[in-house]
């Protein structure tokens, strides 16, 4: 020891009683916080960025861990008019009745909203037309439900006025609904979620060959919804490949009434398999239609109407597709089924009804082309 330097102290009893503190102040911090995340939580809550610690090499693990698995959902068609106008008048966050079980079940879940978000404008030129207040956010997130597509022949039901009032309503309630925009850029965008460290993306996009994809298709510059038939989708789809681990296309697509794919939906499934999507899921023709597999991808082709404005509008069969990822392939699909109620509501199906759905829907892979495992 040099002469002159003082000796080095350790900490006294005072500055261990109070790092003890503080390391108990934040464990229990940690543990309060993590016990006040409810399962609807854990598609929002993005994984902490690394910090200068965690960059550090470490060895490399002797044995290579298994990947994650994650569980999605998704249902089919959703609006709000005549029985199911009534329920979200009554109370946004009690509109899906019983339906909110099964949709809350999964790590995120996704719905087609079928309507536009106004109470203004003047219909368009067709046959149906749906639209609905902006609480219809309120209830598919009372519901459990994370994200809504919007890409289908109803978002545009009001013109130009009920269609910046969408995009208004987007805005303002934050929540995350794809395949809309107010220019192709936005509409035809992912929406990427990290999921229990995980990151996901979503995509939209209508197939259907109507007065909604001729007129309100989003361009450079102007509003609408992203069109499947626009090259745009194939390259977002290979854009959110090279940026997430797990990429979905949710399409309203098909044949109202027919139980079998189209030539349409069949080579719009190979294009965007090839270009990267892990699972294609759509809905549209008011019908359950087969499932399988198109190589790695998970092809889901009609998920039916879902809580619905009108008894037996083709089919009150339904239910909310569970897939369950480990890594980017779909390991497990299975549909818990349910049955729309005269009030609109998709109640969870039991007993022989249950099989008898669940036996209908196997059975429609049938005519789909499509393998009952990955290859």
């Amino acid at each position: 020891m040099h002469a002159g330097r003082a000796p080095r102290r350790g900490p006294g009893p005072g500055t261990w009683v109070a790092v003890v503190a503080a390391v108990l102040l934040v464990t229990g911090g940690l543990v309060t916080l993590a016990r006040s995340i409810r399962p609807a939580d854990r598609a929002t809550i993005a994984a902490p960025a690394p910090t200068a610690a965690a960059a550090a090499p470490t060895p490399a693990p002797t044995t290579s861990r298994p990947a994650a698995r994650l569980t999605l959902a998704f249902a089919g068609d959703v609006h709000f008019a005549d029985r199911t106008a009534a329920r979200l008048t009554a109370d946004p966050d009690t509109a899906f009745g019983e339906a909110a079980t099964a949709l809350r079940a999964a790590d995120l879940t996704m719905v087609n909203l079928e309507t536009a978000v106004t109470e203004r404008g003047s219909p368009e030129p067709k046959e149906f037309h749906f639209r609905t207040p902006a609480t219809a956010f309120t209830a598919l997130r009372a519901a459990g439900v994370d994200v809504a597509t919007m890409a289908n022949n109803h978002a545009a039901d009001y013109g130009a006025v009920g269609l910046s009032d969408t995009l208004a309503a987007i805005k303002s309630t934050r929540f995350p609904t794809i395949g809309i925009g107010a220019d192709a850029g936005r509409a035809y965008a992912p929406y990427y979620v990290t999921v229990r460290g995980h990151r996901v993306a979503l995509l939209a996009a209508s197939q259907i060959r109507d007065h909604t994809l001729s007129a309100w298709t989003a361009g450079p510059t102007s509003a609408g919804i992203a069109s499947a038939y626009d090259d745009r989708l194939i390259a977002a789809v290979q854009a959110a490949r090279d940026q997430a681990e797990i990429v979905v296309v949710y399409l309203h697509w098909g044949v109202e009434g027919q139980g079998c794919p189209s030539g349409d939906q069949r080579a719009l499934a190979a294009r965007l398999a090839a270009a990267g999507a892990d699972a294609v899921v759509g809905t549209h023709a008011h019908l359950l239609l087969g499932a399988g597999y198109l190589g790695s991808t998970y092809v889901a082709y009609g998920l039916g109407n879902y809580l619905w404005w009108r008894n037996s509008a083709y089919s009150d069969d339904t239910g909310v597709l569970r897939l369950t990822f480990a890594g980017r392939r779909v390991v497990g699909a299975v549909l818990a089924p349910a049955r729309i109620d005269g009030r609109g509501v998709p109640v969870p199906a039991t007993g022989g009804t249950a099989a008898r759905i669940q036996q209908k829907w196997a059975g429609l892979a049938g005519c789909t082309g499509l393998a009952a495992r990955a290859s």
